[in-house]
């Protein structure tokens, strides 16, 4: 099984790396040319672009300027270390074996704006860029079109690789619509986790996102291939 999820918005650039093991981004390239864009973009004009407040406008200004390959361990740190959120928490990657790593890094697969899709281990730049974002490219309008078939076929290459044929979509509905599924031959399960509430079961954001990482985390620890075992 291959497991999809969202990046975070909070990033952890402070505590040090649980381990040294590290590999680069697959569409680095494509990174630095929306890097580039963004490069162009005064603070203000990244408050109106990404809905953000001026704090976070003039740090993501200021990342995109320092933002600056090639990566490795002292000006970069692995994606899944790096990211900070709820989906995140419940993952506890921290708290990872090398060898959960080792299966996370063949089994997991992070969505992002900017690099296109990551391993674990990946080293990434701190970044801040939405999938949704209205981005205008060479190739459109927003990111949607700037990525097209490219994420698919990263996902094909690993499905076809590992001779899997399962995809578990962990990911939020704004990044997993970067994936073209018309470019996949694969079953994809989509696991929905609802809580009760007056009554009634309902979809509670950060709960969810907290159990999206928990169910990662279960699938990586129990070396799982068989979506009935997540029943």
């Amino acid at each position: 099984m291959l497991i999809v999820i969202s990046p975070a918005k909070n990033l952890d650039f402070e505590s040090p790396a649980k381990t040294k093991i590290t590999s680069q981004p697959a569409m680095l390239k494509e990174a630095k040319s929306l890097v580039d864009i963004c490069k162009k973009f005064s603070a203000p004009e990244l408050t109106d672009l990404m809905g953000i407040s001026n704090k976070l406008a003039f740090l993501n200004a200021e990342r995109f300027q320092e933002w600056s390959p090639p990566f490795n361990d002292e000006n970069s740190k692995q994606a899944l270390l790096a990211f900070n959120g709820d989906v995140y928490s419940g993952l506890n990657a921290t708290s990872f074996t090398e060898s959960d790593l080792k299966f996370a890094q063949d089994h997991l697969r992070i969505l992002s704006g900017l690099y296109g899709i990551l391993r674990p281990l990946d080293l990434m730049q701190a970044y801040r860029l939405e999938m949704g974002t209205k981005l205008k490219t060479p190739k459109g309008d927003n990111l949607y079109k700037y990525w097209g078939s490219l994420i698919s076929e990263k996902l094909n290459e690993v499905l076809k690789e590992s001779k899997d044929d399962i995809l578990i979509n962990l990911a939020s509905d704004e990044y997993f619509k970067s994936i073209d599924l018309n470019a996949l031959d694969v079953t994809i399960v989509r696991p929905i986790f609802k809580d009760q509430k007056n009554g009634k079961y309902k979809v509670i954001s950060s709960f969810a996102k907290k159990a999206r990482g928990m169910m990662a985390r279960f699938i990586i620890e129990n070396r799982l291939n068989d979506p009935k075992d997540l029943e």
